[in-house]
């Protein structure tokens, strides 16, 4: 099948089908397309910030996430 032929094919039954079954199809095939951008494009940022901020920021992280509040709940 060609891509053209898949488009015309899919047209064809998406015409047989209800409104709202037209609606769920539009959501199945916008959840296949992929989001985000690619990793090497954002190469350009690497070094952006500095390394000792980097390292304050791990250590916040790690003080701040390894903690249970018990009572929190």
């Amino acid at each position: 099948m060609t891509g053209a032929s898949i488009k015309e094919s899919l047209i064809s039954l998406l015409d047989k089908l209800p409104y709202d079954l037209q609606l769920r199809v539009l959501d199945f095939v916008k959840a296949l397309i992929p989001e985000g951008v690619e990793g090497k494009s954002l190469l350009q940022f690497e070094g952006a910030i500095p390394a000792d901020d980097l390292q304050l920021m791990a250590r916040a992280i790690g003080d701040g996430c390894e903690k249970v509040d018990i009572r929190e709940w």
